[in-house]
């Protein structure tokens, strides 16, 4: 079969190149997954670059989600039951950009025939995070603030409409002055511009001087930093990435005094501590938001397989329009 491996670590448009492996046979309690398309993702360019929390060993395929139809099951009793069905194939240790997958069966989840494949294919990283952080996580009450960075991310817009629709208010931070109009024809409550001056400044001037209780990080270094020293008495942040690698800095004093927090987040890891009817209902909670809208990936360009090094330059792409997909075989 066909996969996009890399060898050693570095910029995904260099070091993926596109082979012929050995196609994989599943194990007990595992499923084979003939890809249909995967998105190309932060933490799978994190993952070939060798910053990502699951460090392969090279020669390794990326891909962490993808949509496509289970074709074997290997020995044990459920798998079978997925087999000839089109699903959302998550990869905890990535492997999705290849022609085949091997999975957990657990993680080969049946998508409904109305959800398109280039939804499907990027059902669960963004759309599942957004529901976790905004509903379960950080459980934000109606009509209070929710500070997000990196908002013009596919992530931080699929917040801003969940904020709509849920009825919390979204203040974004972007860091060009020109990409603040989309948002708000989006329906973000209010953005500021890291350009245009210092963060906390423009949050506090926007919320009365109190600052938010809620916020998102996916960036890190000076960019959480100005996040978390935003937030209000009690106020709490959640870094749910690294982009930058760099540290945020917490004042002690801030901690104590302002009773303010800071909590790390890993979908993987907050996904394996719910039941499987728990699980279901998540997924069923995302697709009732996908076909409402809420959480449609705004997917851009497609590249077949064998361009990968292409699609990867485009999804490093500054100002891109939507997610990145690469198509990988025939539909379901």
């Amino acid at each position: 079969m066909k996969a996009a491996v890399f060898s050693k670590f570095g910029d995904p448009a260099e070091v993926l190149e596109v082979r012929e492996v050995p196609t994989p046979e599943p194990g007990p309690g595992e499923v084979r997954v003939r890809m249909i398309a995967s998105p190309i993702n932060p933490s799978d360019t994190m993952f070939v670059e060798g910053r990502y929390g699951v460090r392969p060993t090279p020669p390794a395929v990326p891909g962490f989600e993808g949509v496509g139809v289970v074709d074997k099951a290997g020995p044990g009793l459920m798998g079978r039951f997925v087999v000839g069905k089109r699903v959302v194939a998550i990869n905890n240790k990535g492997g999705n950009w290849a022609e085949y997958a091997v999975i957990p069966w657990k993680q080969a989840r049946p998508v409904a025939a109305d959800i398109p494949d280039d939804q499907a294919a990027t059902f669960f990283v963004n759309p599942m995070t957004a529901v976790a952080l905004t509903r379960h996580v950080l459980a934000v009450p109606k009509g209070e603030w929710l500070l997000i960075s990196a908002a013009g991310s596919t992530l931080g817009k699929m917040i801003v409409r969940l904020g709509r629709r849920d009825g919390f208010k979204t203040l974004c931070v972007v860091r060009r002055s020109e990409a603040k109009q989309e948002l708000i024809d989006l329906g973000a409550d209010a953005v500021v511009s890291s350009s245009e001056g210092p963060v906390p400044e423009q949050v506090r001037r926007i919320t009365g001087g109190d600052g938010p209780r809620y916020a998102l990080d996916p960036i890190g270094g000076e960019a959480g930093t100005a996040v978390f020293r935003s937030l209000g008495k009690g106020g709490r942040l959640v870094v749910y990435g690294s982009l930058t690698d760099e540290p945020i800095a917490v004042d002690p004093r801030s901690l104590i005094t302002s009773r303010t927090s800071v909590e790390g987040f890993w979908l993987g890891y907050w996904m394996a501590e719910r039941s499987i009817p728990k699980a279901l209902m998540l997924f069923r909670e995302v697709a009732t938001l996908i076909r409402e809208g809420v959480l449609s990936a705004d997917v851009g360009k497609s590249y077949p397989l064998e361009r990968v090094g292409e699609a990867a330059r485009e999804a490093a792409a500054v100002g891109r329009g939507g997610k990145v997909l690469l198509k990988i075989g025939a539909g379901g």
